[in-house]
């Protein structure tokens, strides 16, 4: 990708500090400028020399402009923003799957951070956080008026240095305290094992910098296990996102030479672009192809791709890419809906600008964006139902969030009803002994619906959801 653009760096989808994104990192500098409005440019000067001059103390002069540059960026939508030298670095780190911290994935609900899901094996999954649990404070200091940012930079530190988290647990409806050391976190972004013979599971947790390494090699395994593999489930649950090439890469293993995996369109000539499966669009000019080894049948196994709302960007991409082509069956809920674009544009030796450019759509020219990916076929969380899936966040739900650009939002007045009934069924489930509420984990003889997609692989009947249904994008408020 980046020979197209003509940029330096990477090309990133996914949880950075918590939030969904996609990031090219680019230098090249803007030749052109739009005339600036002169006279609200004045007033913004003359607020300035008034808050300079008036107010009630000292002001610091650089924080205030720099507090102005974050306000007007993180008004446009949920993912633009400003970087500082430390925040840039911290979010450079959330590609590489390594940093020093606690090991959460994290979003903000009601001015406090809300935990998304615990790193598997990091010290917050072991001290046993979960998802939905909110923390209040870090360490002496309340969370309520923290940016995401200044929370995570008091949750990372250096190794085997301790942080104190309070947490409020909803469902039990208590606060207690966890005392976790921060440790170098690296995740480990693919795992994968035979489920019965002739039918394997291959799990992507996030886009990372090893994943195509670490994908190739699981899938090498697998086979050298059974090399008579009759089906394989990719599983992109809760998968926030990661880097782009490794989404091309994991599409391109599956799908014949060539064919579009992914476009974006936006106001630039360089937002417009196709990245198709090929190897110089997702490894560039130069190194080894990790899937060179891969075997041939893997362009033909029958596929099945396991989404939910929590699978984003890089996940949806993929699972846009396999669907029209008509290359797996998508199943489980409708995607996250994160469908756009950030690109990084230095202001500075250390300092930059995260704006949102262009659009994500798939092969057929569908927009992800608020909308996600609607599976094939829809799958409850368990035989019971899923009776929650009313409370969890998408795209959609985020405050200022861009529009798809395809057509009229539709307002679904059903959904507030779904919520309350799905906050009543809460109250009930938290009643229950803990044991009792725990999901079961992913991969498990007890994952519902990895059974479902192993049936359809083998032409069993598949409990197909009786309640989901696809969820039209809302109308914004304006």
């Amino acid at each position: 990708m980046g020979h197209k653009l003509k940029i330096t760096g990477w090309v990133a989808v996914g949880v950075v500090a918590g939030a969904l994104t996609t990031v090219s990192l680019q230098t090249v500098a803007r030749s052109t400028m739009a005339p600036l409005p002169l006279e609200e440019l004045q007033q913004l000067a003359a607020v300035f020399g008034m808050v300079k001059s008036d107010y009630v103390e000292p002001v610091d002069e650089k924080k205030m402009i720099t507090d102005a540059i974050s306000g007007m960026v993180s008004s446009l939508d949920p993912h633009s923003q400003y970087f500082d030298k430390k925040s840039f670095k911290e979010f450079k780190e959330g590609t590489s799957g390594k940093f020093v911290g606690v090991g959460i994935e994290i979003t903000q609900e009601e001015g406090l951070v809300k935990v998304v899901s615990p790193i598997e094996g990091s010290p917050a999954f072991r001290a046993g956080l979960k998802t939905n649990d909110l923390i209040t404070k870090i360490d002496d200091t309340a969370v309520k008026g923290l940016s995401l940012n200044e929370a995570v930079k008091r949750m990372r530190g250096e190794p085997n240095t301790k942080v104190l988290l309070t947490i409020y647990r909803k469902d039990e409806n208590h606060t207690f305290p966890v005392t976790i050391v921060r440790e170098e976190i690296k995740q480990q972004s693919v795992r994968g094992k035979v489920v019965e013979p002739g039918y394997a599971w291959i799990r992507i947790s996030q886009f990372q910098e090893r994943t195509v390494e670490d994908f190739a090699r699981k899938l090498g395994e697998v086979y050298k296990q059974d090399p008579k593999i009759r089906g394989l489930v990719l599983d992109l649950r809760n998968d926030p996102g990661g880097l782009l090439n490794a989404a091309v890469a994991v599409s391109a293993t599956f799908l014949p030479e060539n064919v579009t995996v992914v476009s974006t369109n936006g106001q630039t000539p360089e937002s417009k672009q196709i990245l198709k499966a090929t190897v110089k669009d997702y490894l560039g000019r130069s190194g080894t192809d990790p899937l060179k080894s891969l075997p041939s049948g893997l362009k033909k196994v029958p596929l099945i791709v396991l989404v939910n709302e929590g699978s984003a960007s890089a996940s949806e991409i993929v699972a846009g890419a396999l669907q029209d082509h008509k290359r797996a069956t998508i199943m489980g809920s409708q995607t996250f809906g994160k469908g756009s674009v950030q690109t990084f544009r230095p202001l500075g030796p250390d300092t930059g600008l995260k704006i949102t450019t262009s659009r994500y759509y798939t092969p057929s020219g569908k927009s992800i964006q608020a909308k996600g990916i609607v599976p094939d076929v829809m799958l409850d969380d368990t035989a019971e139902g899923s009776p929650y899936a009313a409370l969890r966040m998408r795209e959609a739900d985020l405050e200022k969030h861009l529009g798809s650009g395809q057509g009229e939002e539709i307002k679904d007045e059903a959904r507030e009803k779904a919520r309350e009934d799905a906050i009543k069924r809460l109250e009930e489930e938290s009643r229950k002994p803990v044991a009792e509420r725990r999901p079961p984990e992913f991969g498990s003889d007890k994952d519902f619906q990895l059974a479902q997609a192993i049936n359809r692989l083998k032409g069993h009947p598949v409990l197909v959801s009786k309640t989901l249904v696809e969820r039209k994008e809302e109308k914004k408020d304006n």
